[in-house]
């Protein structure tokens, strides 16, 4: 069974849920999952993760999203993209100098609501399917991030940008938004996702790539470890009792013998996180992450990641 994680591009047409159906009968295993939904018209990074590094899924979720979008001004439909059903048309009145101000003013924190055309789940429902019955509720606003924004091109009535931004931001809705923002409404045209976290365009791989490769029995070389998701955290590699302790997914205390630090990770402070290996026997096995508890000076588990975990 593979561990890890891919970086899918996922192409116009598919869903985010189609590229993991298709890739458990390209890599022949089951234990799959995808870390946030893509639109079927969108297209771009879809990271995938594998095996034991589906504990990763939600971890990848939260994780910083780039993405770059065409914005068409003067169209607002009800799916807040070109695909849906035109709500109104109006005239793009204001000047390119206006236009650029409105869509800057959105970086930082604003209260987006989000689209009814979501997987949001209200009462156990999700909203897109609310919206295909016809109703519309009322959405509470979410706090979101625009960690950056740059204009790439601006040939009005469209925009096209870059956008960095945190979990749970809807491009479709900062569209929408912009565009009411303009006086002149406006809707998400084209959507690429470039980045999750480390995961970037440049580096993913389309379904009949991933393919090919598994065809010729080489998927491994496309595989990201899942330790190589926390680069940012010091190593510290136990063996002996202390890898007793991890193997069974328990608490070991500071000081033992068997405990060996990286350089970055022998200044120890509460809640210091760290990637613990366990080694041994000629090999050495990414155990999961840890967290330093100064109160009981010992190390605690945050998130397992053992391939028979």
């Amino acid at each position: 069974m593979y561990n890890g994680i891919i970086n899918v591009y996922k192409e116009k047409g598919f869903t985010s849920h189609d590229v993991v159906a298709k890739l458990r009968g390209i890599l022949k295993q089951k234990k799959i999952g995808h870390t946030g939904t893509l639109d079927p018209d969108a297209t771009g990074v879809l990271p995938v993760c594998l095996g034991s590094g589906t504990k990763l899924c939600d971890m990848l979720t939260d994780r910083s999203k780039e993405y770059e979008a065409v914005l068409l001004l003067g169209v607002s439909t009800d799916t807040e993209d070109i695909s849906g059903k035109v709500t109104d048309r109006r005239e793009v009145s204001a000047d390119e100098e206006r236009i650029r101000n409105t869509v800057m003013s959105f970086i930082g924190e604003y209260d987006q609501i989000p689209p009814m055309y979501s997987a949001i789940k209200v009462n156990g429902k999700k909203l897109y399917e609310l919206a295909r019955e016809g109703r519309e509720i009322e959405r509470k606003p979410r706090r979101v991030t625009i960690e950056s924004l740059e204009i790439i091109n601006l040939e009005l009535p469209r925009v096209k940008f870059r956008v960095g931004c945190t979990k749970g931001t809807y491009i479709r809705s900062l569209c929408r938004d912009i565009g009411e923002a303009a006086g002149c409404g406006g809707c998400m045209e084209s959507l690429v996702r470039t980045r999750v976290g480390g995961f970037i365009l440049k580096d993913a791989y389309t379904l009949s790539q991933i393919s090919a490769l598994a065809d010729a029995g080489e998927a491994d070389k496309i595989i990201t470890p899942v330790d190589a998701c926390f680069e940012e955290y010091p190593r510290l590699e136990v063996s002996g009792r202390e890898a007793a302790l991890v193997r069974n997914g328990n608490m070991f205390p500071e000081g033992g013998s068997e405990i060996l630090f990286s350089e970055d990770a022998k200044k120890v402070k509460r809640g210091c996180r760290f990637r613990v290996y366990i080694s041994g026997s000629g090999r050495e096995d990414f155990a999961g992450i840890y967290e330093y508890d100064g109160d009981r000076r010992a190390y605690r588990p945050v998130k397992m990641f053992l391939s028979g975990e």
